[in-house]
């Protein structure tokens, strides 16, 4: 099994991507990598329980978001290759090295209400080449389809990373070593199956077509469909 490391510079070279991309997403490795010791401790580190403190999407902070966001920080800020950050948890961006090519946005620990029940947190990231001129919030408005790279870490049962640069996505899973080995290549979502997600609780706020389509759902083999759907 291939390696992050020997899989980016085998993988970006064939797409004639740059080489200092490998180094950005090495360094959003190593800091999740970081950020997994910290969640797979739990109480025994003492990183459970609330923050005291709030984001800036009036959410309140838990202890791990904000030690998730600090490793984040650290980690990419030691990074030449990069100009700039843009957290969930911060008001506003953290500039880092004026030449550096790329920006990276992320949420250093998405679902951190499932902390303290030990239910699987992630980690998401997307990185944008920076444009040229001063640093500005401008610069991290850009639109989906300009991303050079994105993907994200889920610490669940195995921790794993999935990761697209632009041609295919690939998952690598972490194994005793503490190394992320390429373990499936462009995974597919089934055409069928029996099993859906949504949340409920936002009902009262969908679209007649997406009420229609659950409520066939919901009904069962009963239904148009024919057939039961478990719900997550």
């Amino acid at each position: 099994m291939k390696t992050l490391n020997q899989f980016l510079a085998q993988h970006l070279p064939e797409h004639k991507l740059p080489q200092e991309l490998a180094s950005v997403l090495e360094s959003v490795a190593a800091a999740c990598l970081d950020i997994n010791a910290k969640v797979r401790l739990g109480a025994l580190s003492g990183v459970l329980g609330m923050a005291g403190t709030g984001n800036i999407q009036g959410e309140d902070q838990k202890k791990l978001d904000v030690i998730a966001n600090n490793i984040m920080i650290d980690v990419l800020k030691a990074n030449a290759n990069i100009a700039g950050l843009a957290s969930e948890e911060e008001d506003t961006y953290v500039a880092t090295h004026e030449n550096g090519g790329y920006l990276v946005l992320f949420d250093p620990l998405d679902g951190s209400s499932n902390i303290d029940v030990n239910i699987s947190v992630g980690t998401i990231f997307s990185i944008l080449a920076k444009p040229e001129g001063e640093l500005t919030t401008e610069s991290f408005l850009q639109k989906g389809r300009d991303q050079v790279a994105a993907g994200y870490v889920l610490y669940g049962p195995q921790t794993q990373l999935v990761l697209t640069v632009g041609h295919g996505v690939f998952v690598f899973t972490l194994d005793d070593a503490n190394q992320f080995l390429l373990t499936k290549e462009n995974p597919r979502v089934p055409e069928s199956t029996k099993e859906f997600a949504i949340n409920m609780s936002n009902q009262r706020h969908w679209f007649a077509p997406v009420q229609q389509y659950i409520d066939e759902l919901l009904a069962g083999e009963t239904g148009v469909r024919g057939k039961n759907y478990n719900m997550r």
